[in-house]
């Protein structure tokens, strides 16, 4: 037999005796996840993953009689997103789950009795697969993150999402980190808007939850009276088959929604070297919306902390949470000088043992230094190279804007069975070519604020008493608390005795 010629990208990568195919090794899996500034697909990198068995049925066999907590949601088409401080929640077995989603004439009892599942879709979102197969330690190593070069990170430091049709999350971005996620069971399709359009969005931090910012606008109905500026907005958006891998870069904002009857994902949100300072702007933003909401006569209409949070902490926490956050971004940054002579970039990966995109107050009492323990990567900085050219293909797919007259989260829908992409062009990507003939209107990675001489901006409704809520979208605004973090860590950092030497 002979000799296998040097591996270059667009051969085939196999692992093991030669069975499995794969189309990276790892190395080039985690070059790539770390040059890619764009949503993409990857295919047949996990289907020898045990993980992939993880259908409700297997998984309601696992789990037994362990409850899991459901959100509750209308499936109706409104305007206004459906937070979860507007859900309600059950607490079921993953057989009575499936029972109401399968067999709904079945459930005349048991915790989903009154919702009728022709009415109302259920999300056991956010479940820690460390947590609820706590005592089957064995199963994390069915989930191989390090096939994506992320070496000792499994189902540890995972999350599971099994959902009913319709189960949504509404829009938002994650502070933290980037995300991959796998599909394991139906299909969801998920709409992905850039960091440039998040003016677009109207964020806001109301409902308050760490490490998520919400947007205003339902993106698959949006109220354009209200959010004029959201019809400049170009959603790239995705059906995500099982088997398939989503990557999700660094602040792009995701609105999720499943497609059929039963689906299951897994992700694992990868810690990056900027999560240092967005700590900071997290601590800052938990302070001000704490402070300013613990004060305000209480609203029974107005549900402000997001039932994902456990409670409202005290601003002697929060400000120990901050100086904390602080300490560790300047402690970091003096070694980042030291051992490269300039601060890394915001594309390197961090890695830690636990992988969660939220860091809780309440979950880090002893927050004094706000530091995480870390875990072996398998790959240094000086290996963490980025391509020139992204090799995308058959096996890498970019998920580019779908364009559509008069509403960005159109167009044609990305949809297959089996896991092949029917709406591939030979470029390897998702969707039409985005139109270059538009100007960007934005200069910085949070984009601009809106454009007062623009006569869409002067399309709402009349001004009316400017609410708790209004002054808060304002100064917790990304953009506001990007600055107030950069100022304050300059401030601090010019007290150090290092800073005073120099």
């Amino acid at each position: 037999v002979p000799a296998r010629p040097p591996y270059t990208f667009g051969m085939e990568y196999r692992t093991g005796g030669g069975e499995d195919v794969k189309p990276f090794t790892p190395e080039e899996a985690r070059e790539i996840v770390m040059s890619l500034e764009k949503p993409a697909v990857f295919r047949n990198m996990v289907l020898d993953w045990p993980a992939l068995h993880w259908n409700v049925k297997y998984l309601c066999e696992m789990l037994g009689s362990k409850t899991l907590q459901f959100r509750m949601g209308v499936k109706k088409m409104d305007t206004a997103p459906q937070f979860e401080t507007k859900c309600s929640f059950v607490e079921a077995t993953l057989e009575e789950f499936l029972a109401w989603n399968c067999e709904p004439s079945a459930c005349s009892s048991g915790p989903f009795h009154s919702y009728d599942s022709s009415k109302y879709w259920a999300y056991a979102d956010y479940k820690y697969i460390a947590r609820i197969f706590e005592d089957k330690a064995d199963i994390f190593q069915e989930v191989k993150w390090s096939d994506f070069g992320f070496l000792g990170r499994n189902g540890r430091e995972s999350t599971l999402w099994i959902g009913s049709a319709e189960a949504n999350t509404p829009c938002h971005v994650d502070s933290y980190g980037c995300n991959l996620v796998l599909q394991v069971q139906g299909r969801k399709r998920w709409h992905l808007f850039p960091p440039e359009e998040t003016s677009f969005l109207y964020p806001t931090r109301i409902p308050y939850e760490e490490s998520s910012i919400f947007s205003q606008v339902n993106v698959v109905n949006p109220d354009l009276k209200n959010f004029p500026l959201f019809k400049r907005a170009q959603a790239h958006v995705v059906t995500l088959n099982p088997g398939q891998v989503l990557f999700v870069p660094r602040r792009w904002w995701h609105y999720v929604e499943s497609i059929d009857q039963s689906t299951v994902s897994i992700n694992s949100w990868i810690e990056l070297d900027t999560d240092h300072e967005a700590r900071v702007e997290e601590a800052i933003t938990r302070t001000l919306v704490c402070a300013i909401k613990s004060v305000e006569n209480p609203s029974i209409d107005d549900a402000w902390l997001n039932p994902t949070e456990a409670e409202v902490t005290s601003h002697e926490t929060n400000l120990r949470y901050l100086n904390g956050a602080a300490s560790a971004y300047l402690e970091y940054e003096k070694g980042s000088k030291k051992e490269l002579g300039h601060p890394r970039t915001h594309h390197t990966e961090r890695a830690t043992a636990d992988s969660s995109k939220k860091r809780k107050v309440q979950d880090n009492a002893k927050l004094e230094g706000c530091l995480l323990p870390a875990f072996d990567s398998g790959l240094t900085k000086a290996k963490a190279k980025k391509f020139s050219k992204i090799p995308f293909g058959l096996n890498l797919i970019q998920v580019l804007p779908q364009l559509q007259e008069g509403n960005s989260t159109g167009g044609r829908r990305v949809e297959s069975d089996r896991g092949d992409l029917i709406n591939e062009n030979e470029e390897g990507h998702f969707g039409k070519l985005p139109f270059t003939g538009k100007p960007s209107v934005m200069n910085n990675e949070y984009g601009t604020l809106a454009d007062q001489t623009d006569p869409d901006s002067q399309a709402s409704s009349c001004p009316t008493a400017i609410s708790t809520n209004d002054l808060l979208d304002c100064v917790v605004n990304p953009q506001v608390v990007s600055l107030v973090a950069r100022l304050l860590l300059d401030r601090q950092g010019q007290c150090t005795p290092e800073a005073v030497r120099t």
